[in-house]
Order: structure tokens, then C-alpha cells, then sequence
């Protein structure tokens, strides 16, 4: 089956949860309809080149101008603004469930007292892992859909244009493979699927996501109709082992709370929202990317079950820096207060 009809059967199933997505066979009309103007425009110029040239140059240009310019009115007017449109109602859809769904299961106190009460009466635990599971999915079937067509908008193009959207919507962050909340459903369907055992009725759990570990480093993997496969490195690029009480950037990329602060230029204590927008991602440079850093908790979770002696002995070592730079911090206020 052609992915097209895949994901526009895939998509009216999700139609009763009114999810949006990429309107993929429009797109691929627009991409169709540019095709046959440019078919017409080669076969002229190809009548033009053939009363100046000779045969075997003209092959050679007739290659040459079947590429859309640069500035393609079809594509341009409508194929980019269309998908940019699409790609941002889906990143913000999948983005708000999956943030209201894990905060749901994260909950804590008298609120995850009467949501315990609640799911026990209404079954709701339940439901609340199928949803996490369709939102994986969901998100992972609209990358490839994104990625197909625009290889098929640089095929018929003879250009690289795609690629370069691609990489503009990136620095956009509304790609939806960049989503912290990606990253915390793969997480937290991991941790369900190892304490499923201790549960009796648990649902099954799609095999396509887990943790592993290469040479000791690790990463969340998942794979999708056989078709794409995804790698999350869980190595903190500052001090280069496990990540510890991780967040996630707006650039997408993961750190150890504590080496972000330092790369922001702020204590644990001030924390992330109090950088300065011109400090920079330590690993791709983009500016602006600290104020609106997620905690990944559901990750956390998952390593720290993970690695149990790593993890105790990065909190031990956190919990005096911690300590050190709390005191620090009040000294420096007292000071201030008293003017000394």
C-alpha cells in the first residue's frame, strides 16, 4: 500500500479526536498541476533550442530547464504556506494533548488522589495509555508524511528547496520530531511497559520504542512502518555523560538542568526562566532557547530506574552544589539587604 493511502486511512480513524494533519493528497496535486505547467514550458523550449542548437546540445538543456526556477509562482503561492500552515496546527495540537496527558499521569498530592479514584471507577488508566500511545504515533506518521513530500517537491524541482524548508521550519520549532513531549511519551511508555508485570489487565504496548545503550551512552529509539527510525542521544553535550534531572530547549536539544544553567549564565537557584534571550544553545548556538526549556520528568524517571548507581551518586555530587550555590545566593541577599 502507497503511504499516501496509508496516512489518509490512518488519518480518518483519528478523525472521532478531530486531530489535524498534513493534507497530503492536496499537496500533491499542487505538486502535479506544477509538473504539467513545466512540462509545457520545457516542450517550448525545447522547440526553441532545437532551431538553434543542435540535437545533442539541446538533450542536455532540455534537463537543464526542467527544473522549476527558483521562484516557482505555483509551489511558491500555495505548496510552502499550505504545509507551513498544516505543520503548525499539528505540532501545536499534539504538543498541548500530550502535555495535558502527562500531566495528568505526573500528578501529585490531592490531585493524583482523585484522579487514582477516578480512573478506578471509570477505567480512565487505561484510556490514558492508549491516547499516550496514539500520540506517538500520530506524531511520528506527520514526520513522514513531511519528509515524503517535500523529497517529492526537490525530485520534481531538480532542487534541494525542500531540504531547506525543512531546516527553516527546525529553526521555526515546529518540527514535530523536535517536541520535548515526544521525547516524555516515549519515556513514559517505557516506564509503563516495565511495571505492566505488577499490574493485572495492563494493555500490550507497541514494541517500537525502548531505551538502549550503545558503549554505555544512551538513547530512546523507536520505529515506525518500517519506514523511519528515531534516536533520541541521552548524553548531555556539556558534560558528556547520562543526562541527570533533564530538560529539553526550545532548539530541541537535552541537557543535565545543571550544565544548562551554567550555559545560561544563571544559578539553580535564579533557573533557566531568568536567562538572558542573547544567551545560546552550547550545542547548535541558537539564541533565546532557555526561557521556555521543559522538564522532562517522565525521562528522569525512566534513567533513574535505569541506572540506579549512577543516579544516586549524581545526586549526591548535585545535592552540595546545590546546597553551595543556595547559600551563596542568600549571603548575596542578605548583603544587599543590609548594605554591607
Amino acid at each position: 500500500m502507497k503511504f499516501c493511502k496509508k496516512y489518509e486511512e490512518y488519518m480518518q480513524g483519528q478523525d472521532h479526536q478531530k486531530l489535524p494533519g498534513v493534507g497530503f493528497k492536496k499537496l500533491k496535486k499542487i505538486l502535479k498541476k506544477c509538473r504539467k505547467e513545466d512540462q509545457e514550458n520545457t516542450h517550448k523550449l525545447h522547440l526553441q533550442n532545437l532551431s538553434l542548437e543542435s540535437r545533442a546540445n539541446s538533450s542536455h538543456q532540455l534537463h537543464d530547464s526542467s527544473s522549476c526556477p527558483d521562484h516557482c509562482s505555483v509551489c511558491d503561492g500555495t505548496f510552502f504556506p499550505s504545509l507551513l500552515s498544516e505543520m503548525s496546527a499539528v505540532v501545536g495540537s499534539f504538543n498541548e494533548r500530550a502535555q495535558k496527558l502527562l500531566e495528568l499521569h505526573l500528578a501529585s498530592g490531592v490531585h493524583k488522589c482523585f484522579i487514582w479514584f477516578k480512573d478506578k471507577l471509570q477505567g480512565n488508566h487505561v484510556a490514558l495509555i492508549e491516547e499516550g500511545k496514539d500520540l506517538v504515533s500520530y506524531a511520528l506518521i506527520n514526520a513522514i508524511a513531511m519528509r515524503k513530500i517535500l523529497k517529492k517537491y526537490d525530485k520534481i524541482h531538480y532542487s534541494n528547496q525542500g531540504q531547506a524548508f525543512k531546516s527553516q521550519v527546525q529553526s521555526m520549532h515546529i518540527e514535530i520530531l523536535q517536541s520535548p513531549w515526544l521525547c516524555e511519551l516515549m519515556a513514559f511508555h517505557i516506564n509503563l511497559r516495565e511495571t505492566k508485570t505488577k499490574k493485572r489487565n495492563a494493555p500490550d504496548f507497541f514494541d517500537g520504542c525502548s531505551l538502549v545503550f550503545n558503549d554505555g551512552k544512551p538513547s530512546l529509539s523507536f520505529h515506525l512502518l518500517d519506514s523511519v527510525k528515531m534516536d533520541i542521544d541521552l548524553t548531555c553535550p556539556i558534560c558528556l555523560d547520562i543526562v541527570f534531572d533533564a530538560v529539553s530547549l526550545t532548539c530541541g536539544h537535552i541537557f543535565c538542568y545543571m550544565c544548562a544553567c551554567k550555559a545560561a549564565s544563571v544559578t539553580i537557584v535564579d533557573g533557566l526562566k531568568e536567562a538572558k534571550t542573547r544567551e545560546k544553545c552550547a550545542l547548535c548556538r541558537e539564541a533565546g532557547v532557555y526561557e521556555g526549556a521543559v522538564h522532562l520528568e517522565e525521562l528522569n524517571i525512566l534513567l533513574s530506574r535505569s541506572c540506579p548507581e549512577y543516579w544516586e551518586e549524581r545526586r549526591q555530587s548535585e545535592r552540595v552544589e546545590r546546597t553551595k550555590q543556595a547559600k551563596e545566593h542568600w549571603e548575596s541577599q542578605c548583603r544587599l539587604f543590609t548594605g554591607v
